[in-house]
């Protein structure tokens, strides 16, 4: 590793400030365990300001086992994990002394961010880009989701993430009660 990682002295205080995302290198297999130590050292350390969002890139795709088509969540990049972060020693350090991480990928281990235009060709919204949506619910209020998978289906919601836009509620699935996460625009109150 090199001083200037370590330091910063050849970086600027602007430079160290900026949010980007960057590449880590896990162990094959890990990629879920490397996200969630990273999301709970985070909640432990309160550095939600420094680091803020781990995503392991997964993408959809269609599996034909015993003559049936099955569409499941396959990882796009195994053996890696994006992270959306403020670089500094205190989150380089973090991040590269969580168990099942190898390295950041760049030269010599020196954390490269993401391109913007790698950043598209991954899907991953930049916050230019996202819309916000305020939504008026809480814990234990009734909604219906007006569209996808879920439509027509009343619920009550379990839990409600605005950074994420997202809502959790329980549907019925296989006569056991799941929980699902619904996107705000995909909800509205009773």
């Amino acid at each position: 590793m090199s001083d200037e990682i370590m330091t910063g002295e050849s970086r600027s205080e602007e430079e160290n400030q900026s949010i980007n995302w960057y590449v880590v290198h896990t162990y094959s297999g890990y990629e879920n365990k490397v996200k969630a130590n990273i999301e709970k050292t985070i909640e432990n350390r309160k550095m939600q300001d420094q680091i803020l969002e781990v995503r392991v890139p997964l993408q959809e795709v269609v599996e034909l086992k015993n003559g049936v088509r099955k569409t499941v969540q396959k990882k796009m990049f195994p053996g890696y994990v994006l992270v959306n972060m403020i670089m500094n020693n205190d989150t380089w350090f973090v991040v590269r002394n969580t168990r099942g991480v190898t390295g950041f990928v760049g030269p010599g281990s020196e954390p490269v961010p993401l391109s913007p235009t790698e950043i598209r060709n991954l899907g991953i919204e930049t916050e230019e880009e996202k819309v916000v949506v305020d939504i008026d619910v809480e814990p234990g209020d009734l909604v219906e989701v007006v569209s996808g998978p879920w439509a027509g289906r009343t619920s009550v919601v379990k839990d409600v993430n605005q950074g994420k836009q997202m809502i959790t509620i329980t549907v019925d699935m296989f006569g056991r009660e799941t929980s699902v996460e619904i996107d705000f625009l995909d909800v509205k109150k009773m």
